[in-house]
């Protein structure tokens, strides 16, 4: 393990430690306490493992190689094609699984509430909504012809009503009636360029930029789309950049179809979301 750390390390990886370890409890099929007592007092690389290192040294993603992402209770499969759900996108989650949950209380048993997930790309958002608050009824659309297919997988048993196609037009079966609304559109601007070779090289652009030079274009198709899915008072909060927060507050505040807007930190504490009251 020491070479492989040091091998991932001199790549620039920034959990050397942890990646090799995952990748080698990966190909061997055990968690990564089993793979300490399984590897304890042997310097042995189990077969295949080199080449697993080779990908990561060259920065493909962890996820991408072990096929598995994983996000808050669930185990995603996820490869190429489709965007890796971060981590800070837990946290907006959480900001809708909220409210959801509140409706279900106030309902009582008959009142499901209705939860709309827009770009869903693994189905992660729209997966934990429907793990997380039962009996809520969740719907999720996906434009992506390579990213939906992951999405069919990871939904499948799930209940939620996911379908191939455009956020601007999803749904209109359901205007005017929804809850809940959460986005995770691309929003990188079209000139800025991703540092992480992970996310530059293999992560698709059709779910990094946003459209136009400012990366807003699809922000403000979500939130086009969700003041004519919610009813009102329906809640939307949607994913974007640490420096975007004062754009989005913005976006919502212009359309004058929002109150309550709202800015939310992830668990580091930067600007990662922004919420909004359809009016």
């Amino acid at each position: 393990m020491k070479t492989a750390t040091a091998t991932l390390a001199a790549a620039g990886v920034p959990s050397p430690a942890v990646d090799a370890q995952l990748l080698a409890a990966h190909l061997l099929g055990v968690g990564r306490g089993e793979l300490a007592a399984m590897l304890f007092g042997t310097t042995v690389a189990p077969k295949g493992y080199d080449a697993l290192l080779a990908r990561r040294a060259a920065r493909e993603p962890l996820q991408h190689i072990t096929g598995t992402a994983y996000f808050r209770h669930l185990k995603l499969a996820v490869g190429k094609g489709v965007f890796v759900p971060r981590p800070e996108t837990e946290t907006v989650v959480q900001l809708a699984i909220d409210v959801l949950t509140q409706l279900q209380q106030e309902r009582g048993r008959d009142g499901g509430p209705t939860a709309v997930d827009l770009g869903t790309g693994s189905g992660a958002m729209a997966a934990s909504l429907a793990g997380e608050v039962p009996g809520c009824r969740v719907y999720a659309v996906e434009l992506s012809d390579a990213a939906y297919p992951w999405a069919v997988r990871n939904l499948a048993g799930t209940g939620v009503v996911l379908v191939h196609g455009d956020m601007r037009d999803a749904f209109a079966e359901l205007d005017g009636t929804v809850d809940v609304v959460v986005s995770n559109p691309p929003y990188i601007p079209a000139g800025a360029i991703p540092r992480d070779p992970e996310v530059q090289l293999h992560d698709p652009h059709m779910a990094l930029y946003g459209g136009g030079e400012d990366g807003l274009e699809m922000p403000a198709a979500a939130a086009t789309t969700a003041v004519r899915l919610l009813h009102p008072g329906g809640f939307f909060v949607m994913e974007h950049a640490e420096v975007q927060a004062a754009q989005m507050a913005d976006l919502l505040r212009g359309s004058g179809e929002w109150s309550d807007i709202t800015t939310h930190t992830d668990l580091t504490g930067r600007d990662r979301a922004t919420s909004g009251r359809r009016r």
